[in-house]
């Protein structure tokens, strides 16, 4: 029977973990239970620099349960490097990892037909929403578009109403610890890995307590990291943005200078001039914003730094 590690990334969640967990627990023991899985199994959360007494929580649910393990980061560095850290220890114990939001909004009963899927040699499942009807319209749309963005502008494979509730086996998590860059995209990354997947649908439940982290905000970051991690087409863009505007400048000059030759226009070319400073202006800085980005990437990348430094485990 395979060892499957639940790996939770966990951030200011102490009101929602002592709810939550013990439901997964309870499927994880089910799943045991019902020799699908080896008892040896565990829930794995991973404290992203929680400033509130969540570490607390995690340490009180390991001292009540084994199956219950903890990795604390020495600080918070958001959602995908808490989940790469849960990967990255599991694949050292288990056959695979399934990664879940403490939230459980994502449904835990999927989890059954991905250690299914998993029997039958799927390297990678992935849960995939089977509707959005609990999502207000602005949030709907954000996210079409969102997808459509990644597709269309960076050219990422990704899973259409697909966030961050996989199962990975050790094949598939080894392969994705092979990725070294410090702008983590999994959503990106994981299609690209290939491998045998499949695909499991699910409904999305209401959050049980406390309130998301991910504001809309940090989505829009993740969508620029993810555009421009994966792709140079903002600065193909660009270039042709600026080939655009400065082939209708010619055209605006000899059409003006045609008009006021003939005394169509009386000539006052003052407004123009301050026009086309101010429209020049405004798309060189950004141009130069968005060559700035791919900088800054090149120099994070260059540097090499640890992504994260875990501060304490509990096994």
């Amino acid at each position: 029977m395979p060892i499957i590690d639940i790996v939770v990334p966990c951030y200011n969640e102490e009101e929602c973990l002592p709810l939550t967990m013990p439901r997964l627990l309870e499927k994880l023991k089910s799943l045991i239970a019902a020799g699908k899985i080896d008892e040896a199994s565990s829930i794995v959360m991973v404290d992203d620099g929680s400033k509130d007494k969540t570490w607390e929580v995690i340490t009180s649910l390991h001292e009540q349960d084994p199956h219950y393990r903890g990795l604390k980061l020495s600080h918070n560095r958001g959602h995908q490097y808490a989940l790469v850290a849960g990967v990255e220890y599991s694949a050292k114990r288990a056959d695979a990892s399934i990664s879940i939001d403490a939230d459980l909004q994502d449904d835990i009963d999927a989890i059954d037909q991905m250690v299914e899927e998993f029997a039958k040699g799927a390297d990678i499942v992935y849960g995939v929403r089977s509707s959005r009807e609990t999502d207000t319209f602005f949030k709907r749309a954000t996210a079409q578009g969102y997808y459509r963005i990644l597709q269309k502008w960076a050219g990422v494979e990704v899973i259409y109403n697909h966030a961050d509730f996989r199962l990975m086996s050790k094949k598939a998590m080894d392969a994705l610890l092979e990725y070294k860059e410090s702008a983590l995209f999994l959503r990106g990354i994981v299609p690209e890995l290939g491998f045998k997947t499949a695909k499991v649908t699910y409904a999305r439940k209401e959050r049980e307590a406390g309130q998301t982290h991910y504001s809309l905000s940090k989505m829009l970051s993740l969508a620029w990291n993810g555009v421009t991690s994966f792709s140079i087409k903002p600065l193909r863009e660009i270039f042709r943005f600026g080939l655009l505007f400065m082939i209708l400048s010619v055209i605006a000059m000899v059409t003006f200078g045609v008009l006021q030759g003939v005394k169509v226009l009386p000539y006052d070319g003052l407004p123009y001039i301050l026009g086309s400073i101010f429209l020049m202006g405004g798309i060189l800085l950004a141009a130069m914003g968005i060559l700035g980005v791919y900088v800054g990437k090149v120099n994070y990348e260059v540097k090499k730094r640890p992504r994260y430094f875990i501060e304490e485990t509990l096994e």
